[in-house]
């Protein structure tokens, strides 16, 4: 396909290489994959010197399509002043996965001044260096349509101002829930502060042409706001693995059983009664050599968790590690470990880990609420089991069936398992239709 037959979009995204994280891979895939299906994406973006990124992967650069525009901005943000005053040296994750359990009288503070100084969020200080650049993208009428990816959900306000400025179409993409997000109500937010945070959500769900979500959950969530959005202009789109990404073989231990876990894991993802069973499992069944790996950001209290449970002893902590490193430990595993958040709005979470998962052909071992979007898809795939956070026989029958049978062999990886459909390729193409449907000839 020529360029010149290309559609071509603005893509407006805050995280971009070289930041790290499951955020970044959607868009990145999404950019990589689009040109196949006749969309040309440019990229509106953060600079990244000045950027407030929780995480950094600069092997994510190396992904970045050869030819594509990336647009970068100043921005104006108030993590530095957050650095100085707390005595932080990093940022809060997601979910405030770096901090303690319990907040600190300061910890309070500065979560009360994040959710009613700064709304929808703290980076919210992009928007008015972000609209600035792309009135300088659009003057020139090369672009057809634009789309805003969030979190962080301020930069949909960016393509809401555009929106109302030029009426081009527009695409909201909303990797997570706004308003209903599992750490909301962490953020002591006011009365009126939710009310315009819920008044911001209700604007971009109502003007934007197309809502992308990643789970039927979520779209029905979104519904139910009080607000007047045609069901037909949400779409699902799913995170995904790219197949691209797996290029080592898989090579569980022969000696050990070894269930991995991969990503920011906090108190409220609700990992208790599984290290129960683990516990239970190093009783009963001695002559298995078990161990427990996390790699990513583990708060202090799961870490207590672990330690309250007696199996500290078998437990290896990884920090944060490349995206490709990471999939390399998904392979050299046994076993799989998933959790989601346990929250009002966990039966629409599905965190996109769950997709590498997988695509990596490793049996996995879920917690969270039975019957929701991620117990469909593991269901539907045959990739393994979920179970509520509180079934403990049910999770010890199981744990001890794959224990006898990682006895008589240790490589328990599944013969088949049905994902094609969340290949990143197949994905990007449900979007490249979503982009055509919107785009006038």
């Amino acid at each position: 396909m020529k360029q010149t037959d290309l559609t071509n979009l603005l893509y407006i995204s805050y995280y971009w290489p070289p930041s790290g994280g499951p955020g970044v891979q959607r868009g990145l895939k999404f950019c990589k994959y689009l040109p196949e299906f006749g969309v040309q994406p440019s990229v509106l973006t953060v600079d990244e010197k000045q950027a407030s990124y929780p995480l950094l992967d600069k092997t994510f650069e190396n992904e970045i399509p050869e030819g594509l525009e990336v647009y970068r901005t100043a921005t104006s943000e108030p993590f530095e002043y957050y650095k100085k005053l707390s005595g932080k040296k990093e940022i809060p994750y997601s979910g405030f996965a770096n901090q303690s359990s319990k907040d600190t009288f300061m910890d309070k503070v500065f979560k009360f001044v994040r959710g009613n100084l700064f709304i929808p969020d703290a980076r919210v200080g992009w928007n008015k260096h972000a609209v600035a650049k792309a009135d300088e993208l659009l003057a020139g009428g090369k672009y057809k349509l634009i789309l805003t990816t969030s979190p962080p959900h301020s930069s949909q306000l960016i393509g809401l101002k555009l929106k109302q400025k030029y009426n081009l179409p527009w695409i909201a993409d909303l990797r997570d829930p706004w308003t209903n997000i599992h750490y909301y109500d962490q953020l002591y937010h006011t009365a009126l502060a939710k009310r315009l945070d819920q008044k911001y959500e209700r604007q971009v769900m109502e003007q934007a042409d197309a809502i992308l979500v990643t789970s039927e959950d979520t779209k029905r969530l979104f519904l139910n706001k009080p607000a007047s959005i045609n069901p037909d202009k949400i779409h699902v789109i799913p995170n995904g693995y790219d197949e691209a990404d797996f290029i080592f073989l898989s090579k569980p231990p022969k000696d050990t059983f070894l269930i991995t876990y991969t990503g920011t894991i906090t108190e409220s993802y609700n990992i208790d009664v599984f290290l129960k069973v683990i516990a239970n499992l190093l009783s009963t069944h001695s002559e298995i050599n078990y161990k427990l790996r996390f790699v990513g950001k583990v708060s202090d209290g799961v870490k207590k968790q672990i330690e309250k449970a007696g199996v500290l002893g078998i437990t290896e902590f990884v920090p944060y590690v490349p995206h490709q490193e990471a999939i390399k430990y998904l392979m050299e595993s046994t076993l799989l470990l998933l959790s989601i958040a346990e929250a009002d709005a966990d039966q629409a979470n599905i965190p996109g880990k769950l997709f590498e998962y997988l695509a990596s052909n490793k049996p996995i071992v879920a917690l969270g609420p039975v019957h929701s979007a991620m117990d469909h898809i593991i269901d539907e795939c045959g990739a393994g089991r979920l179970f509520h956070y509180t079934a403990y026989e049910l999770m010890l029958d199981h744990m001890t069936q794959m224990s006898k049978a990682w006895k008589i062999n240790p490589n328990l990886d599944l013969p088949f398992i049905n994902h094609s459909r969340f290949s990143r390729k197949a994905l990007t193409e449900e979007l490249a239709k979503v982009i055509k449907s919107l785009v006038k000839n």
